[in-house]
């Protein structure tokens, strides 16, 4: 074959190539044997950090439902020893989020319905938790509270009420169900991002530039165009991030379904043209005052139909964990971890 033909072909087989590349994961998966409290579906699990020798697990602590404010602390060494050795049990405690009831209260005063808490992120030994609230409501809100070790607590400042702006549609309604469910600290910022992203309009990041004291607006961060969910954010240092971008094949979130047409639809649609759950992991790059995005990894097949709400890094790879929609039924946390 003569070489200006060889490289025609070359470059015509690459993008497929790099297809085939990104369906491969380069991390093993670890399904993590958790104790009967914290596998309990009703906790629906909305986040992950990992703090000091804890990784955070953030219930959605849905006060509507009756449910308990809270948050658990897995301990990190525990999970090693069960990545050695799947007979080891997990030791755990149990943090009470204090004050969420009187913030849900301002929260209503001001016609803006609570629905759950959807992301967490520390800064030394504060927390930050986003609210996310009903669709038809305006705002989500950021909150923060002090962590106390010894009582096992979570105190909320309830004088610290972030007001988030949805982003709307062209006819200002709001899409379904979203909120910014991805929230994480670097360089004592906080970087909140939105959960839908496929706007054709604008789409942007909230930084918070200074975390521990109340800001007064927001910073607009350009978001390069993004299908499918995002769900969670960790730092990964040098002003990159990893996130969780998911589709959920959902009646009611069919905004989300690109069109036949759309290039992204290869990524959600089966062989006989219907919609299907999807999930992988994406990099962030925040340069230039704007933020742009790469593929990672796809998870394998059987780990699409979770509904993956939480990550946070870890020894070079990532925890994940479910809220309480899954084939299995219960509360999932996986690790993957880099072959």
């Amino acid at each position: 074959m003569p070489r200006f033909h060889y490289l025609l072909f070359v470059l015509f087989l690459l993008p497929a190539t790099l297809t085939i590349a990104q369906k491969k994961a380069p991390l093993s998966i670890h399904t993590l044997r958790l104790p009967a409290e914290i596998a309990d579906r009703n906790n629906q699990f909305s986040g992950l950090f990992t703090y000091g020798n804890q990784l955070l697990l953030l219930s959605e602590s849905r006060l509507q439902e009756r449910a308990e404010a809270k948050v658990y602390g897995i301990d990190l060494p525990s999970l090693d020893r069960q990545l050695a050795d799947t007979t080891q049990a997990l030791t755990y405690q149990k943090y009470t989020i204090q004050h969420l009831d009187k913030i849900r209260a301002r929260l209503d005063s001001a016609c803006q319905e609570y629905e759950g808490l959807e992301g967490i992120t520390l800064v030394g030994d504060t927390a930050y938790f986003t609210i996310e609230t009903t669709t038809p409501s305006t705002y989500c809100y950021l909150i923060k509270g002090a962590v106390h070790a010894a009582s096992a607590t979570i105190v909320l400042d309830t004088d610290y009420l972030v007001p988030l702006p949805k982003p709307a549609l062209t006819d200002n309604s709001h899409i379904h169900n979203a909120g910014f469910e991805a929230a994480t600290g670097y360089n004592k910022s906080l970087l909140l991002l939105f959960e839908y992203n496929y706007f054709r309009h604008d789409n942007y990041a909230l930084r918070i530039p200074n975390a521990t004291r109340l800001p007064d607006i927001p910073q607009y961060v350009p978001v390069q165009r993004l299908p499918f969910r995002i769900t969670d954010l960790v730092y990964e240092g040098k002003n990159r991030f990893t996130a969780i971008n998911y589709f959920y094949n959902g009646a009611d979130d069919s905004v989300y379904r690109p069109t036949p047409t759309d290039p992204n639809a290869r990524l959600v649609l089966d062989g006989s043209g219907k919609y299907q759950n999807y999930c992988r992991l994406i990099s962030l790059h925040y340069k230039r005052d704007k933020i742009s995005w790469k593929p990672l990894f796809e998870l394998p097949q059987e780990y699409m139909t979770y509904n993956w709400e939480g990550l946070a890094a870890y020894r070079g790879g990532y925890f994940l964990i479910n809220d309480k929609y899954g084939p299995s039924g219960k509360s999932t946390l996986l690790y993957l971890r880099r072959r």
